[in-house]
């Protein structure tokens, strides 16, 4: 909460800490799984950045999971990455069942966060060390069905990496 109102702190500048006690978070927070999507779904991807031993967590979590220190802050993260870890899934989650089988890749941004997504490319189009970028699609764009989603999860946008 900032000092000036009892709105939880949603801008991505340095002072912006993670909540101290849980009455602070709240579903808009940048520090919930919700507030991670709500940034996405507005074109930004944020990422936790403890300011005690540099742990960037990505989606932001309330306390880094390195030390275990609540001095985090919100960052913008860059959308380009690289590719350190890839798998395919051959039986996906029923709405995404069409895409199989699907790629997917651990990313380390070039902020060094990390972050696991879907990769459209074919299994063996992909490699260790390929650069990527992150785009945001519309579920529906991607052909997932809203009957899958739960409520919460209804306008969460997909996000997917593109080889560049």
């Amino acid at each position: 909460m900032t000092e000036e109102s009892n709105s939880p702190m949603t801008d991505t500048d340095s002072t912006t800490t993670g909540p101290l006690v849980p009455e602070d978070i709240t579903a808009d927070s940048p520090f919930t799984l919700p507030g991670f999507f709500d940034a996405l779904a507005e074109d930004r991807l944020v990422a936790a950045r403890c300011t005690e031993c540099d742990q960037h967590m990505l989606p932001p979590r309330p306390a880094c999971y390195g030390c275990g220190s609540r001095a985090v802050t919100i960052e913008e993260q860059p959308r380009s990455g690289e590719v350190i870890s890839y798998t395919s899934v051959n039986r996906p989650p029923s709405a995404f069942a069409h895409l199989a089988p699907i790629t997917v890749a651990v990313v380390e941004l070039d902020s060094s966060a990390r972050l696991t997504g879907r990769v459209e490319t074919p299994l063996e189009e992909v490699s260790i060390g390929d650069r990527v970028e992150l785009q945001v699609r519309d579920p529906e764009t991607v052909g997932i069905d809203p009957e899958f989603d739960l409520s919460y999860e209804e306008d969460w946008p997909i996000h997917v990496f593109e080889l560049m």
